[in-house]
């Protein structure tokens, strides 16, 4: 039997290193909101997806009045964010039931494509946790800092070839992230591939796309506008 989608968009950061009095998700991106371009992503590569917005609670009323202004019209239910991303995620999983397919994406990560969104929930249907990966290409260095603050040269040598940038989304079964989020909080929980694997969970691991650039500074909404 097919599992039902479900997708968990994490939007409830406040954006403290873009520097603007909005949060990051409601900037414009071509002329949009953010938040709005990442889900209409999904939407049209995800007929019937099952939506869950994840939201700073200062901004559910204004979200909602902006849908029904705009006419963006996106069955979606708005949750309340927590203390971390973590206790965000744990919010939002209350509402997906057993036997489904749940991805969750960052709501700032819109240049992701249909054809990438497809592929990860066909792939994602028969591995436990699905983590899109893409190769480290910059030469990476391990500094320390001397008795002055300078940074220096550790050296350490490093082979990039083993290491990888996760993205966004992150594709599990719906009954075994649920049973991963009943874990404490720990700081080392900075996606939710992390949790699931803290808890046994095998992750199996694919190609992700190298535009799917998470926006978190100026300088990233600019190379988004570019590449839109």
């Amino acid at each position: 039997m097919e599992r039902k989608k479900y997708l968990i968009v994490t939007a409830g950061g406040v954006g403290t290193r873009m520097g603007t009095a909005v949060p990051k998700q409601f900037l414009e991106l071509g002329g949009k909101p953010i938040l709005r371009v990442t889900l209409e992503k999904f939407m049209a590569a995800v007929p019937g997806l099952h939506i869950i917005t994840v939201l700073p609670e200062a901004s559910v009323s204004s979200w909602r009045q902006y849908c029904i202004k705009a006419g963006f019209t996106c069955p979606q239910r708005l949750v309340k964010g927590g203390f971390t991303r973590f206790h965000s995620v744990k919010n939002a999983l209350a509402f997906v039931p057993d036997g489904a397919l749940v991805a969750v994406h960052d709501g700032v990560r819109p240049l992701i494509s249909a054809g990438c969104i497809k592929r990860l929930f066909e792939e994602a249907a028969s591995v436990e946790a699905l983590v899109p990966v893409m190769p480290v290409t910059d030469t990476l260095k391990v500094l320390d800092k001397d008795a002055s603050g300078s940074l220096v040269s550790s050296g350490e040598q490093v082979d990039r070839s083993r290491y990888f940038g996760a993205q966004t989304p992150q594709i599990f079964w719906s009954e075994r992230i649920k049973e991963a989020y009943t874990q404490g909080y720990d700081t080392l929980f900075t996606d939710d591939a992390s949790v699931a694997e803290r808890y046994g969970i095998p992750l199996s691991f694919t190609e992700g796309e190298r535009y799917n650039i998470k926006i978190t500074t100026p300088e990233d909404l600019t190379l988004a506008n570019a590449l839109l």
